[in-house]
């Protein structure tokens, strides 16, 4: 029997559980399967206070915040919660625990201080508070003449596991949902069978979990060396999670470098799987004074790189060690003469130098539109949508997905390979256009990884499929492919057509005391290669 609409969250609930019960069947504990049946036999009532409280922050919960119109009386629903153990009502409370869940008056009124002047902070209190080092305690036991109760959940961490499973990561909640119920974010829809699945096998769920709580560990401000040796032993044959351990792995090394603890976050770089980990050690190296080494490894390196990325970064080492080294310069490649252009313009007084260059070159005949990098991933966004969300395996496996899965994994092309080829042919016999048309108009506002509907309407789109060749875009596209992370980022700022000669140039902008940066200097590197019309525009301000 359908649920009210007020009762959506418990829907929605509900829902995730029969998805995570029929796909993860095999990967449940005993007590995992228990509570997806108990849960399903309890009154709806006690079913939506469960899940009111699993979506609220912390596991603290006041009978009298508790309060929901469509659940009615929630102090019976909590019984049931109780008589479950799924809730707590005598869970031993720290000061610091009771103090955030009291008012200020309150804490005056209810607790034992010394000093209860009205005058003082609430902080101050919990200060005086936490000093007389008194036990944790259930909260009546803190506040017994305080006509309230307090529920703790007991279920959070469970429930959590979950929604691991059912989302395949913990950065998404339950309100994906509610977002999609609104339509405030809509997902392309994919054919999802039983098969398609995050987990393979319960060791991937606990061993995602692990890296979850060093990765809380190290954010937190943990000390590297807690956390190093435990990971060191981590294995795993997922490529997912493997990856997110070499993350986790290189921000380690990262911050023994910054310590200067060179031989440790060396002999981490050496193990590191990381894109970037070849080329910190080069540098790593360098700074240990070790400049051979670094020089045999940059060699060994170019000759292989993993991404223009690297190979701009070792290109430098090189340069840098030979000369250090008294070493015949070698591999050394020409730099693209920039097409640069000056401009002194009246400081504006609200928006950016990118605004201002636009504004100013804007002529009707040639329209000036501010892009940075959302134009070109966007036509590629459309042009190959059926690529980008092909339901392979392990690609979607619940209906929220903005992209798949393994959109950055090294095989990610190559899984899909055919597929974009299909795509960019029609770049080859120019009947692109249509293509980019009928997704813009079928897909418009669907979460997607490379399309950016709110800077892409209809007369930039337009624009920019009269004035942007076939060619240009082809080349742009399997630039991206070659590194979808590293490449959609670095375009130029702005873009100007002219319609009528169906030409276009893009220019990157700098205002006073900037730089290009590294991937800018690739893109424009990149586009001089390919003969696509690329100016940088050197901004000064007129202060007269």
């Amino acid at each position: 029997m359908p649920l009210p609409p007020e009762l959506y969250y418990l829907s929605n609930f509900r829902t995730a559980l029969a998805w995570v019960g029929e796909r993860y069947a095999d990967l449940l504990t005993t007590d995992e399967q228990l509570f997806l049946r108990d849960f399903a036999a309890i009154d709806w009532p006690a079913q939506a206070l469960l899940v009111r409280m699993i979506m609220r922050r912390g596991v603290h919960f006041r009978r009298s915040k508790l309060v929901y119109a469509e659940i009615g009386d929630t102090e019976a629903a909590a019984a049931v919660l109780l008589a479950r153990g799924w809730i707590c009502d005598r869970a031993p409370l720290e000061a610091s625990e009771v103090a955030a869940l009291l008012r200020k008056d309150e804490m005056l009124a209810q607790l034992p201080l010394t000093d209860r002047r009205s005058t003082q902070k609430k902080s101050d209190l919990d200060a005086q508070l936490q000093s007389l080092g008194l036990p944790a305690k259930p909260f009546s036991d803190w506040c017994p003449a305080l006509e309230d109760s307090l529920y703790t959940l007991q279920v959070g961490e469970f429930c959590d596991r979950l929604r691991l499973m059912f989302f395949g990561n913990l950065a998404q909640d339950w309100s994906e949902f509610v977002l999609a119920d609104l339509g405030i974010y809509r997902y392309e829809p994919i054919e999802i069978g039983p098969e398609s699945r995050g987990f393979r096998c319960r060791q991937d769920v606990d061993d995602y979990l692990q890296l979850y709580r060093w990765r809380e560990r190290f954010e937190a401000g943990e000390p590297a060396e807690t956390i190093l040796h435990a990971q060191l032993a981590f294995s795993s044959d997922n490529p997912h999670l493997l990856s997110r351990h070499a993350r986790l792995q290189f921000q380690i090394a990262q911050q023994l470098e910054r310590q200067g603890r060179l031989d440790e976050a060396l002999a981490l770089y050496q193990g590191c799987a990381h894109g970037e980990a070849r080329w910190r050690q080069v540098r790593v190296l360098e700074q240990l004074g070790r400049p051979a080494e670094a020089l045999e490894q940059a060699q060994r390196f170019s000759s292989q790189p993993h991404s223009d990325e690297e190979s701009q970064r070792l290109e430098r080492a090189l340069q840098r060690l030979q000369r250090k080294l008294g070493v015949a310069l070698t591999g050394r490649r020409q730099a693209s003469a920039e097409c640069r252009f000056e401009l002194t313009l009246a400081r504006p007084e609200q928006g950016s130098v990118e605004f201002a260059v636009r504004d100013h070159l804007h002529d009707n005949a040639a329209p000036v539109h501010y892009v940075e990098n959302t134009l070109l991933c966007s036509l590629f966004g459309l042009l190959c949508w059926e690529a980008i969300f092909a339901p392979l395996p392990g690609a979607f496996f619940h209906p929220f997905h903005s992209g798949p899965a393994d959109l950055y994994r090294d095989d990610f092309h190559a899984r899909r390979q055919h597929l974009f080829e299909d795509c960019l042919a029609l770049l080859d016999r120019e009947e692109h256009g249509e293509r980019i048309r009928q997704r813009y108009h079928e897909k418009f506002g669907i979460q997607s990884p490379f399309v950016f509907w709110e800077g892409l309407d209809e007369p930039l789109l337009e624009q920019a499929l009269l004035c942007i060749p076939a060619r240009h875009l082809r080349a742009c596209f399997e630039r991206l492919l070659r590194d979808l992370k590293a490449n959609r980022a670095g375009m130029p700022d702005l873009i100007q057509f002219y319609p009528a000669e169906r030409r276009y140039r893009m220019i990157e902008v700098k205002g006073p005391g900037d730089r290009l940066q590294d991937n800018q200097k690739r893109w424009l590197a990149f586009a001089a290669e390919h003969g696509m019309p690329v100016e940088v525009c050197y901004v000064s301000w007129d202060e007269t």
